[in-house]
């Protein structure tokens, strides 16, 4: 079954707010075994959105609708939709009384406009919301179904899941059971894993198929299986990512999808040890992608944003003569962070980084993009100098992915 979504909003198309709602819906319906065939995003205009829907219709029987709902003048997708199916809005009670019960229960009064809430065309079936105000509306006519969901992301992700796909999945019988199984790996380019992997390839079942995924330094590999009976599927899977992994052996440093702070946090666990992080130019960017992770409470312990050089001497102990003698940005001064930050937080493991994220701060022989980065655990101890592009964000994921690739291969080589 091939599915389209329509994004509504005129803050998509200045760039003002990114949309990620059908990238999320995207792989929903992939593990339905559903594709999103086209992704569309159109202005708050009337003529637009309606001309939008007509001509996904055109080529596919459902469509997944976000945005336009609020209470504002400019969110006229309701109404909208009463023009296009030929309906008028009405007031649904149970919607009313649930917004009504949700803002006394805040102690907030509602104004005329979150009242209006309520109002649902009458050509829909009213699906409850009970993270927002604004209901989701299903229509169904001539064998096609359209679904209007709020723009906000954990609104639109709650209705989708707790809603939108069981009932999609009651009304359409066409889908196939797929399963996917995801490893990281590392010590490849993506060519030359490509390579490594041809006999694999070559011999894998019409039913499963393998995705190069690659990052800096590090390619998830992605195996798909598809079919009609859901055992057979996982079978088939299950066969191929274990003679996968026994290829690639300790290359595959993660066996399942997750991120390398993620894929860190599970050799710290598994191997019981604890890890602190102390950060110049990442600005606590790595301790954030880590406190990303649930769970990560049982091994890491904090991190010294060590922006300036009198809180890399003060709280890390660095050597001010090692930094007059290596520049700030050295292997030397890294080290001595790893050290301290391991010694202030008592620690098993150590992350430091000290660099030139740009676009200005450039110095002979280390020019914007240059990483110092050291890694610890225990008596154990490695640094390495390390170079990026021009671009301050770009620079800052980068060296955060690198020192967190870096701490994986000191614990699992």
């Amino acid at each position: 079954m091939n599915v389209e979504v329509i994004a509504i909003g005129d803050e998509l198309l200045i760039g003002q707010v990114t949309d990620t709602n059908s990238g999320w819906i995207a792989r929903q319906l992939n593990l339905m075994g559903w594709e999103l065939t086209g992704v569309t995003l159109v202005r708050d205009s009337r003529e637009e959105i309606k001309r939008a829907i007509v001509e996904a219709f055109a080529r596919v029987s459902v469509v997944l609708m976000t945005g336009g709902l609020g209470p504002t003048k400019d969110d006229i997708t309701k109404s909208t939709l009463c023009e296009l199916y030929g309906c008028a809005l009405h007031r649904d009670e149970q919607v009313q009384a649930m917004n009504e019960a949700r803002f006394a229960h805040k102690g907030f009064t509602m104004n005329a406009l979150t009242r209006d809430q309520a109002l649902v065309p009458d050509a829909c079936t009213v699906i409850y919301n009970p993270v927002g105000t604004a209901p989701v509306m299903w229509f169904d006519r001539d064998g096609k179904v359209l679904v209007s969901m709020p723009g906000v992301p954990s609104e639109m992700q709650y209705a989708v899941t707790h809603e939108v796909l069981p009932r999609l999945r009651a009304r359409f019988c066409d889908h196939t059971s797929v399963h996917h199984a995801t490893c990281l790996v590392k010590g490849f380019t993506e060519s030359a894993l490509a390579i490594f992997l041809t006999d694999f390839e070559n011999e894998l079942p019409a039913s499963v198929h393998l995705a190069y995924l690659p990052k800096p330094g590090v390619i998830r590999l992605r195996l798909t299986a598809t079919g009609d009976d859901d055992a057979e599927v996982t079978a088939a899977l299950n066969v191929q990512f274990d003679k996968l992994l026994a290829l690639l052996g300790t290359h595959a440093f993660c066996h399942e999808d997750t991120t390398l702070a993620g894929a860190l946090g599970k050799i710290l666990q598994e191997k019981n040890l604890t890890v602190g992080t102390a950060e110049s130019c990442t600005g606590g960017n790595i301790a954030h992608e880590i406190t990303l992770v649930p769970g990560c409470s049982a091994y890491y312990k904090g991190s010294i944003v060590s922006y300036a050089n009198e809180v890399k001497t003060l709280l890390l102990g660095v050597s001010p003569d090692t930094i007059a003698r290596h520049g700030v940005v050295s292997r030397a001064v890294v080290e001595e962070m790893a050290r301290g930050v391991q010694r202030a937080l008592h620690v098993d493991c150590a992350i430091a980084t000290s660099g030139i994220a740009g676009p200005d701060g450039a110095t002979p022989g280390k020019p914007v993009g240059t990483l110092a980065l050291a890694v610890a655990c225990g008596e154990k101890l490695t640094s390495v100098m390390l170079t990026a592009g021009s671009q301050r964000e770009r620079n800052i994921d980068r060296f955060t992915h690198s020192a967190l690739l870096q701490m994986i291969d000191l614990l699992h080589p």
